[in-house]
């Protein structure tokens, strides 16, 4: 529109020249004469060169890629067409620069009246300066709410101009694509063995294994198809879905690639350039990747993994986050439970978004003053966050209930000097490990706050404690935790204290019979404290029950302890150098790492890479060395029985041990048999040799018979037999009788 207005004061200059030219009166001749005498008078002071002008004028623009259609406005009558003009003005002018027009009142933005029907059309023109600000509306804006009934569609100028030309005739429906078959994600599941798999990563090698928790594993697949065709199954790490359904490999050059089915098919890939970081939703509905770096505004994208498509980019920190230090880590996104939500802090938010739009929760991010760090609860959609002191206002944990926004409850806490947030993986419970500082700001201590959850009003326990608690962590769906503390954090000798959220109190049961009944009732109890125990982390076996005990890095001894806390045994290994620790998702196994990261030079314990196979009772089941290994992660189980039903089964399970027994006799005959299948078939082909050659013998009898003048060697009658007997002393003992 501005460029129509400029074309036409241009043009309209021109007619007016050419009129003139054409019909002069008397006016203008006395205008001409006094232009000569003036000509005259200065005549001299002008320049012999001729003069050529060369107007600036703009750049004409003749397509409109700048400029956008936004759809689906609400109609409104003419009375509120101003105060509708301003939301929407408000809305795109947050997106870019308008081409607006102070000379002529164009504001860059045009919505029509219907006058026919006294209201708007529903639609408005939007110009913007610039193609990138256009193109960037029709992302930003696109399913925007607008309010409760209307949702925004943009569509560039250019695809309606397009349209515009179609030309109109019948609808024919396209041909469907014929119908591929996906592979089968759970087929592993119906393994007869009921084995669990891990993949391993070392040199150039990634390898899929089976693994009873009785024998040596066994390869699942090895990416021989990927080698026979010249291809990189992976090139760095690689990463296992939440429910085990599909594996991720990463290949920085390209992306991520999806393999899932009994014989691991490439079932999606997402570009990805540099990426070196995956991260699923727990539904496995989204992928999150990350290239960490800096320069990129794009470094995160978030994909669907069914469609493929990706549905927005983030740059690696947040807007307004002070990253200028180079040693603060970028504030990591973290999904809920149920996939409805991602979330990432930000100085002094946490912004949410929505699946699948990936648009801001209720367009605005949630207040967090200060905060230092957030956790998702793992069974419901609830925030978890602390904050330190500020000015006036003391330190709090906060647990907020989304999408209400709803503060569930707010524990106040003082002289702190760092939280540290834990959850138990049914969302019951929420611990805090609190370090408090004295007035004088020398002396730390730590105390636990225990939150509970399922409760009404979710109360807050303290647990105080005078030494320093290093490690902290709960069973996994069960009500009991453990803790690693001492007087001194930087002692070697240390003590595990074992705590449940339940006890057990006796009363009196209610009737004429009397007696006494054992109640569970929520107070937290001590359990025990082993002591002098010479380890860092404690790991939970997802079972529950059995906990390992591990001395992990490269100052630690290696010591592993493996305490079963109902039964109280207790059993002492040693692996040196290990530095992590991986249970598989049964609890029957469990892997000790000595690992080194990918393209990190130089590790100067190469000599100890490898990993060992335990099981849950610390019995050594396999070892393997590599001289690089990188990696080892089990594939995850989706949890399906509740707590009643395995606790059935564990009631149940004696019905079980011959059903067990036998399908172990016969696993153990299948492998003895594949361990023979070699010799078997080298005895079966002698003896098969053996066989001929007595045939041959056989048929040759009457001809070796001639040659010998009669002689039947087979007659028994041409043999005697002869009886020697050799006596040979084994052993010897004489006594002295006296």
């Amino acid at each position: 529109i501005t460029q129509e207005l400029y074309l036409s004061r241009h043009f309209s200059h021109l007619n007016i020249t050419i009129e003139r030219t054409m019909a002069p009166n008397d006016e203008q001749v006395d205008n001409v004469d006094d232009l000569e005498a003036e000509a005259a008078e200065l005549d001299g002071y002008f320049s012999d060169s001729p003069l050529e002008p060369c107007p600036n004028y703009p750049p004409l623009r003749d397509t409109f890629e700048n400029a956008v259609i936004i759809l689906n406005l609400p109609k409104v009558p003419e009375a509120k067409f101003e105060k509708l003009g301003k939301v929407v003005m408000k809305l795109v002018s947050r997106i870019g620069t308008l081409a607006s027009n102070e000379d002529n009142g164009y504001t860059g933005m045009h919505m029509s009246i219907n006058k026919e029907k006294d209201q708007t059309c529903g639609f408005a023109f939007v110009e913007y300066e610039t193609v990138e600000e256009a193109k960037k509306a029709v992302e930003v804006l696109k399913d925007y709410k607008f309010d409760k009934n209307h949702f925004l569609t943009v569509v560039p100028y250019t695809r309606v101009a397009h349209l515009q030309n179609v030309e109109e005739k019948e609808f024919t429906e396209p041909e469907p694509a014929p119908f591929v078959e996906k592979p089968n994600a759970t087929a592993w599941l119906a393994d007869p063995n009921q084995r669990d798999e891990f993949v391993l990563r070392h040199g150039r090698e990634t390898i899929v294994m089976w693994n009873d928790g009785k024998n040596d594993p066994v390869i699942d697949y090895d990416g021989s198809r990927e080698k026979e065709a010249g291809v990189a199954w992976c090139e760095y790490y690689c990463h296992w879905s939440p429910k085990g359904s599909q594996l991720a490999t990463l290949v920085p050059s390209k992306g991520v690639i999806l393999w899932s089915g009994k014989t691991y098919e490439k079932t999606a890939r997402f570009p990805s350039p540099g990426v070196d970081f995956v991260l699923f939703s727990p539904q496995e509905n989204y992928i999150l990747t990350n290239n960490n770096r800096r320069d990129d505004p794009n470094a995160i994208k978030i994909f669907s993994i069914q469609t493929e498509e990706l549905l927005r980019t983030f740059p690696l920190y947040p807007k307004d986050f002070d990253s200028k230090d180079g040693n603060m880590p970028p504030p990591p996104f973290q999904w809920s439970h149920d996939d409805s939500y991602l979330a990432r802090m930000g100085k002094d938010l946490i912004s949410i978004f929505e699946t699948p739009s990936m648009k801001l929760l209720d367009r605005r991010s949630l207040a967090a003053d200060g905060i230092h760090e957030f956790q998702w609860s793992p069974k419901a959609n609830v925030l978890a966050y602390w904050a330190p002191e500020f000015n006036n206002s003391p330190a709090h944990v906060d647990l907020i209930e989304i999408p209400s926004r709803k503060k569930l409850r707010q524990k106040n806490l003082f002289n702190v000097t760092k939280c540290s947030i834990v959850w138990q993986s049914s969302g019951e419970y929420l611990g805090v490990k609190v370090t408090r500082h004295t007035k004088s700001k020398k002396t730390l201590y730590n105390n636990i706050e225990l939150f509970r959850l399922n409760e009404p009003g979710v109360p807050v326990e303290m647990l105080d404690t005078k030494d320093a608690v290093m490690a902290l962590n709960f069973e996994p769906r069960g009500h009991r935790f453990a803790m690693i503390h001492a007087e001194n954090p930087s002692s070697t000798k240390v003590n595990v204290s074992f705590y449940s959220m339940k006890k057990r109190v006796e009363t009196n049961a209610k009737g004429k019979k009397g007696g006494k009944v054992v109640q569970e009732v929520s107070e937290l109890n001590k359990i025990e404290t082993l002591e002098g125990k010479q380890c860092n982390c404690i790991f939970w076996s997802p079972a529950g029950q059995t906990i390992l005990l591990a001395s992990l890095g490269e100052a630690s001894s290696g010591t592993l302890e493996f305490y079963d806390v109902d039964t109280k045994n207790l059993v002492v290994k040693e692996h040196y150098r290990a530095n992590q620790v991986a249970w598989d998702p049964s609890g029957r196994s469990v892997a000790t790492l000595v690992s080194q990261p990918i393209g990190g030079g130089h590790f100067k314990y190469a000599m100890d890479n490898g990993f060992i196979l335990w099981t849950f009772q610390g019995k050594q089941l396999y070892q393997q060395s590599y001289e690089t290994f990188y990696q080892l992660q089990w594939r995850p189980r989706e949890q399906l029985l509740s707590k009643t039903e395995i606790g059935k089964v564990r009631k149940n399970l004696k019905k079980y041990e011959k059903q067990f027994d036998m399908q172990d006799k016969e696993q153990e005959r299948a492998l003895k048999l594949e361990e023979t299948k070699g010799k078997r078939a080298e005895r079966t082909k002698y003896r098969s040799l053996v066989s001929r050659l007595k045939a041959i013998r056989s048929r040759e009898h009457e001809t070796r018979k001639t040659l010998l003048d009669g002689f039947d060697e087979n007659d028994e009658s041409n043999y005697f037999t002869r009886e020697i007997t050799v006596e040979t002393i084994l052993s010897s003992k004489e006594e002295t009788v006296m």
